[in-house]
Order: structure tokens, then sequence, then C-alpha cells
């Protein structure tokens, strides 16, 4: 029986160091390490991109997460993807794990659109049997037949996020993470990406949306997380949080002059 929750973050904290610095010796750290201005100079050369965050997502829904650029929002899907560790704190994700965190992630751009797909399926633990019984859906939802047997390092933008996204839904993950991949794409596309995430949820998957588009994700959302400065600021139903951050990006806009 599979648990209730998709997601379970506790205290997620990631601390990342400023700046480039030259190599050094094991004497040198540990002479710094010992220095009266060693606790100074830590906090200097260091900041929290992530600051004890802490959130749980059901199974079953859509759960969008808000912010400002530099709020946290990446580093968190980094995190959940296993892509990074967290300095402090711990997720536990009920479930395989599909990303789109970035157009192109995840592709060997030297391999075909078709050996991706095999490529991507197999990460995911799929047979290359269970692949090419979804290969024709696959390739139909990302209308990338003329292109299939083309190198991905010749597709544009918007060919790398059709495939993408139609490798995600139709390979077995039970949770997705999204992150901005909707930004790119025609609306024909992207209203079918919508279509298929509510379909999935409705299905029992679960996914995490980061968005700057208000209107996708009071569309789609079930619920919503907002970030600043990588702080937890408020979790709740979609259009509260919605309306708290656009609050957040009217007081960052000069008052018009008189």
């Amino acid at each position: 029986m599979m648990p209730a929750l998709a997601i379970d973050a506790r205290g997620l904290s990631k601390r990342y160091r400023r700046g480039i610095f030259t190599a050094s010796t094991l004497r040198d750290e540990l002479a710094a390490a010992f220095s009266p201005r060693a606790a100074q100079a830590e906090d200097e050369h260091h900041f929290l991109a992530l600051d004890d965050v802490s959130f749980t997502v059901p199974r079953g829904t859509i759960c969008g997460i808000l912010g400002r650029n530099g709020s946290g929002k990446t580093t968190l899907m980094k995190i959940l993807a296993a892509i990074t560790e967290p300095t402090s704190g711990e997720a536990h994700l009920y479930g395989r794990v599909s990303c789109l965190l970035e157009v192109g992630a995840g592709f060997d751009t030297e391999l075909t659109g078709l050996d991706n797909i095999y490529l991507n399926g197999a990460i995911l633990g799929m047979s290359r049997a269970e692949v090419t019984a979804k290969l024709d859906s696959i390739v139909a939802f990302a209308d990338i037949g003329p292109v299939l047997d083309t190198q991905v390092k010749r597709y544009s933008s918007g060919m790398y996020t059709r495939l993408a996204f139609a490798l995600a839904v139709h390979l077995e993950s039970e949770i997705l993470l999204l992150d901005e991949i909707l930004a790119v794409g025609d609306i024909p596309f992207r209203d079918k990406c919508v279509a298929t995430m509510k379909e999935l949820a409705a299905q029992g998957r679960s996914i995490l949306f980061v968005s700057h588009n208000m209107d996708l994700v009071r569309g789609v959302c079930d619920s919503a997380l907002l970030l600043d400065k990588g702080r937890l600021l408020a979790s709740g139903g979609t259009e509260a949080i919605c309306e708290r951050y656009l609050d957040m990006v009217r007081g960052d806009k000069p008052l018009p002059q008189p």
C-alpha cells in the first residue's frame, strides 16, 4: 500500500560558499579553522540558499512553488531530485521520480531523440520492451516524428521541451518535478501539458511545479508554497498564496510618480 504522502520534506537547508576560492593545503585549512576570525570569515563566505524548509505534498495533487528569483525554488527542486544533497534536513519521496529542471537536462546531445527515449526509460528502471510499448504515444505527444532519428543537439528549445515533457508523463514515475519547463513552447502544447498534468493527478500521481505564470499556477495547482530568501513564508490554498506572492512583487516596484 502506497503512503498517503508523495513528498515529506523536513527542515531542508542548503549552504553554499560565495565567490571563487583557490586551492589550499591542509595546513592552511587547519590554521584558518583555529584562527580567532575563523567563525566570522565562515559567515562572510557562506550563505543559505535554503533555510529550514518543511512541507508535505499529498499523493495525487499538484503543488505550485512560488517566489522571486533567488528565493531557493531551484535549489529545493535539485534537492528533491537528488541532484544535490541538503546541508541539513531530509526529504522523503515515496515513488519513482521524473524531473524536468531545465531545457535539455537529462539528454545526451550526441544521441538521437529515439535513443534518448530509451536512455531515460533505462534510467527510471524500465525495460526496453516497456519503453517500446509506450514509444508511439511518446512520439505522438511530443510531435517530433520527423526528427526522431536526429541528434537532439539539433533540436530547438521547443523540441527539447516537447520531448522532455512527453517522456516525463509517459514513463513510469509517481512523482513529477517541473521547474519552469512550460515557459518554453507554444500555447497549444502548453494547454495539452496542463490537461495532461490534471489527468496524472487524477490517476494518483503527484506534481511539484515551479512557475512565475500566475494564471498557469491558478489553473492547475491544488496548493502552493511561497519561498523568499530561502525560507518558506507560507503554504496553503493556491489562490491565497498567489495573492500573497503578487502583493510581494507589487511591493518591489516603485510607486508611480504623481
